[in-house]
Order: structure tokens, then C-alpha cells, then sequence
């Protein structure tokens, strides 16, 4: 299967563009995955009789095949970026919910009666203690998260959207394989340059993570 470099250097614009619509896509839903999981998981932690009621329902709405999502959102938000962006965030959320509560579980006891004793309110030692504590495993989470909303960009290239999956459907139908081994060279590269970026956040994020291991 050999590759028409020519196609390539005709394309650069085009691939450009499908790249970063496909990014933004992908990095949107996280963000957004981010903003309505990280309260609905403080509430799950703090409320154990929720716990199990909104990870039962993230985990049913992680069932659902990507592309039947995407259709069940055309009547709402119509053959939009909106619905590719509501369709990948229903995705994220399995995943950024269960690692943040996770998270905010591996919290010691003791760190946070600790807090309380110097007088911190819960709110305070939410902030200043327990989502800090917690960052290492909600950045695992975050990290599965991207990944998993760049592939699936792809799938949205039934609805007329899909960044670099135009390129396969390009491809496909034209029986031309270049725009299909571009495009998932592409994906794959922004997996690995987004994962690479976050790894590198959360090091910078958590310096005493690094201070531990030096002193173990």
C-alpha cells in the first residue's frame, strides 16, 4: 500500500484545517467533561447514596454506540459541531467521573481531618487539599479521556463533521488509500503529542509527587 506524496503536499492547507477542527473538537468535549464531572463527582464522593446512581448512569450512557448518539442528537442540535462536541462529552464523562471520585477516595482521612482541625472549611479543603491530592489520578483520567475523544472524532464523519475521519471516508469511497493512511497517522500522532502534553502538566502540576519518590 504505498502512499502518493504529491496528493500530500497538494493537501497541506486541507490537512491543516481537518487537524485542528479535529483537535478542537476533541479538546472541547474534554474541557466540557471536565466542568460537569468534577461536581457531580465531589457530590458522589460527599454523598454516598449518589455514588452509585451516577456511575451506574455514566456507565449506561458509555454503552451506547457512538454513532447511535450522534444520530439521537441530530433532532436537537442538527448536523452541527454542537452535536459531535455533546456526542464525545457523553463519552468523557464515564471515564473523568469514576477517576475523580476515585480520586477524591484516596484522599487520606487523616490529611483532611487535619485540615479541618486547623480550621479549614469544607470548601476551602476541598480546594486546597483534596482535589490536589486527588490531581494525579483525575489527570489519568483526563489523559484516557483525550485519547479516547480524538479517536472518536472520527466517527462524527457520519454526520458531516468527523475532522481527520473525512479522510477515511475520502479514502474509502474512492478506493485511494493516501487520505486514509494520512489520516490515521494524524490521529495518532495528536494522541500521542495531547498525552505527551498532559503528562508534562500533571508534572508540573505536582511537585511533591516528585519529592515523595526522591525520598522513598
Amino acid at each position: 500500500m504505498s502512499v502518493d506524496w504529491s496528493w500530500i503536499a497538494d493537501h497541506t492547507d486541507d490537512l491543516t484545517t481537518l487537524t485542528l477542527s479535529h483537535l478542537q473538537a476533541a479538546l472541547t468535549a474534554v474541557l466540557l467533561g471536565l466542568l460537569i464531572s468534577l461536581p457531580l463527582a465531589v457530590l458522589a464522593h460527599r454523598v454516598r447514596r449518589l455514588r452509585g446512581l451516577l456511575l451506574g448512569l455514566s456507565n449506561v450512557l458509555f454503552t451506547i454506540p457512538s454513532i447511535a448518539v450522534f444520530v439521537l442528537l441530530l433532532p436537537v442540535s442538527g448536523l452541527t459541531r454542537t452535536t459531535t462536541v455533546i456526542g464525545l462529552t457523553i463519552y468523557t464523562l464515564v471515564v473523568l467521573l469514576r477517576n475523580t471520585v476515585e480520586g477524591l477516595d484516596s484522599v487520606p482521612a487523616r490529611t483532611k481531618e487535619a485540615a479541618k482541625a486547623m480550621g479549614a472549611r469544607p470548601l476551602r479543603t476541598l480546594l486546597t487539599v483534596e482535589l490536589p491530592l486527588a490531581l494525579p489520578v483525575i489527570m489519568a483520567g483526563v489523559r484516557i479521556a483525550t485519547v479516547m475523544a480524538i479517536s472518536l472524532v472520527s466517527v462524527a464523519t457520519y454526520i458531516g463533521d468527523g475532522g481527520l475521519g473525512q479522510l477515511f471516508t475520502d479514502g474509502f469511497q474512492r478506493n485511494f488509500p493516501t487520505p486514509v493512511i494520512v489520516g490515521v497517522v494524524l490521529t495518532l500522532l495528536l494522541a500521542l503529542v495531547a498525552d505527551a502534553l498532559l503528562v508534562t502538566l500533571q508534572y508540573v502540576l505536582t511537585p511533591w509527587t516528585r519529592r515523595q519518590k526522591q525520598g522513598a
